[in-house]
Order: C-alpha cells, then sequence, then structure tokens
C-alpha cells in the first residue's frame, strides 16, 4: 500500500477551539457542507439498537433510496459515502485514474493508497482515457455541474467513471443516477449532508449490478448500522420534508451571498449547502470570523478562497452577519 498525502477536511471544530477558545457549544460550524438544521430524528425501535442490522430493515431502505434518487439502478447502502471513495479502488486492478479538481482530496488519496497512478486534471475533457475516471458533481467546493448528457458520453471513453453526487440533493434535476445501471458507470449519493445527519454514517453506490455485488461484499454483511437503516428509510421517504428544505436552502444561500458581497467577499461559486468566496486573504478572513466563533473553511491549495456552509436558525444568522460586520 502506497502512502498517501495528509488528508485536510473542514468538520473538526476541535482545531477551532484549540486556536481560538471557547466550547463546541460557543460555536457556529460552517466549515461542512452538512445541514445545519437536520432532519427530526424519528424513534428508533430498541430492537435496530442490540440485534443485527436485519435483511428485511436494507431492503426498506433500499426501496426508500430508489424512490429518493428516482433509479432502477442496483444500488447498496454504506457507511456513507466515504466508504465508497475508500473501496471503489479495491474493485479493479491498478491503473491510470483521472480527478476532475481541485474536489474533495479522500478520491485521489483513496485510489493512491491502493497503488493508481492518479492524475487530477482541470477540465472534464482531460478524463477520456483514463481507466478509472471521478467527479464530483455538483463540485465541492466550487459548485461547478456537469450535464448528463455529457456525463454519459464521458462514461463511454473511460474503464469505469464515478460521479460523486454527495451535494445533488437540492438540485435533482443534475443527477445521473437513473442512468447509474447503464454502462460503466458508478454514481455516489450521501445521506448525512442534506439531511443533516452527518454522525448516522450513511450513503449509497448505485451502478452496474456486478460493481455493486462487489461493492456490497467488500463492504461486509452489516455495512449500515441497525438505527441508520432505520432513519433513512424515513427520512428518505419524507418528500414533504425535503421540498421544504430544498426551497429554505435556496434562499439561505441567497442570503449568505448578500452578507459576504456587503463584505467585500465575491462569489466564486457553491450549491445550496455550501458557498465558496473570493476574500482576497482566506487565512485573515477565517480569522476575523473565527474571533466571533465561526468557523469556516480554508484551502491549503488557494490563498484567496473561503467556503461557508449555510446558518440556520435566527440566532445563528445573527451571529454570522455580526461576525461579518465585526470584519469590515
Amino acid at each position: 500500500m502506497q502512502s498517501s498525502a495528509p488528508r485536510d477536511h473542514g468538520g473538526d471544530i476541535g482545531v477551532a477551539i484549540a486556536r481560538f477558545g471557547g466550547t463546541e457549544q460557543d460555536w457556529i460550524d460552517l466549515s461542512t457542507g452538512i445541514n445545519q438544521q437536520p432532519y427530526p430524528l424519528p424513534p428508533v425501535p430498541p430492537a435496530a439498537w442490540h440485534r443485527l442490522p436485519t435483511r428485511g430493515a436494507k431492503d426498506q431502505l433500499v426501496a426508500a433510496a430508489r424512490v429518493a434518487y428516482a433509479s432502477e439502478a442496483p444500488l447498496v447502502p454504506l457507511a456513507g459515502a466515504q466508504a465508497a471513495i475508500q473501496l471503489i479502488p479495491r474493485l479493479r486492478p491498478a491503473g491510470k485514474a483521472a480527478v476532475l479538481g481541485p474536489t474533495y482530496n479522500e478520491h485521489a488519496a483513496a485510489l493512491r493508497s491502493q497503488g493508481w497512478q492518479v492524475h487530477e486534471v482541470s477540465r472534464l475533457e482531460a478524463l477520456r482515457g483514463a481507466d478509472l475516471a471521478v467527479l464530483v458533481n455538483p463540485n465541492n467546493p466550487d459548485g461547478c455541474v456537469h450535464s448528463q448528457h455529457d456525463l454519459a458520453a464521458l462514461s463511454r471513453e473511460v474503464g469505469l467513471l464515478v460521479v460523486d453526487e454527495s451535494f445533488a440533493d437540492p438540485t435533482p434535476a443534475l443527477s445521473i443516477a437513473p442512468q447509474a445501471g447503464d454502462g460503466p458507470l458508478v454514481v455516489l449519493r450521501s445521506f448525512g449532508k442534506f439531511y443533516g445527519l452527518a454522525g448516522v454514517r450513511l450513503g449509497f453506490a448505485l451502478g452496474p449490478a456486478d460493481l455493486i455485488r462487489d461493492l456490497g461484499e467488500l463492504a461486509g454483511p452489516w455495512a449500515v448500522s441497525g438505527p441508520a437503516l432505520t432513519v433513512g428509510a424515513i427520512a428518505l421517504r419524507d418528500a414533504a420534508w425535503t421540498a421544504a428544505t430544498r426551497t429554505r436552502l435556496a434562499a439561505d444561500a441567497e442570503r449568505l451571498d448578500s452578507l459576504a458581497t456587503h463584505a467585500r467577499w465575491k462569489l466564486v461559486g457553491g450549491t445550496p449547502l455550501f458557498r465558496l468566496y473570493d476574500a482576497e486573504d482566506a487565512i485573515a478572513a477565517q480569522e476575523r470570523l473565527a474571533k466571533r466563533h465561526v468557523w469556516s473553511r480554508v484551502f491549503p491549495w488557494s490563498p484567496r478562497l473561503v467556503r461557508l456552509g449555510i446558518p440556520a436558525g435566527d440566532a445563528h444568522w445573527q451571529r454570522v452577519q455580526q461576525a461579518f460586520r465585526a470584519g469590515n
């Protein structure tokens, strides 16, 4: 196994606390794209905690996911999209991989750890000819999107195309999941981001039957916990909550853009779950917000870019607004 480069992530509020003080309760963590207003947890039967996950519970989750993702493609639940990212490099012998970036760094890191030769490219067409090609749609962190037509065409020009749709829930029309069973195409979906329940550790891979079967075998017989099966099946079927959340996130993203514009930050891109801004000096901008206990995400590859998740609730919005004003 090859060693991988250090993996940089948002979400560890302990880093912010160590640098700027306070407790977890003092901070608003906008360093991830996780919905800050999560799905209300339903009651979980005691059996889900003290028995091994059942086939029936798994089947109910799979059925709910098919409806939510409008796809009849073979599908396997996993412990988050991250589990799929770590397993996919083991589906085929290591060869030449191409990752469209800059993007979520776990894709390249997981491939390298399994001996793949990874080329990080900046144009969609540069993925052509790869044994395994990866892109995130919408992309993290800039929100760049690619059409179903272009992705379907690309899937015919690579050995295997992996499309990570972890941030696609707010904009379902972008999804190529309905085509995941056709040709060498695997689609990844994250439950925790849109539903705001990242700690549940639930995600899905959709694709050709043989690859999905192999992913399931690599993941093992109880890849998803009993409580996660229960919560996921209920949440994925809640069409009313989904529709209301999509509407709220779209409005709140515009609200955050307005605050950033008044702070003289320039919108670079994003999704309804996060926004990416050019703040000129990313570290200084992060520190100004952090002094008001609002944590953001900066990137080792850019001295200018700051990413913010979407606040939720009046109290959080007031604090974020005050943090922006304090920085001016």
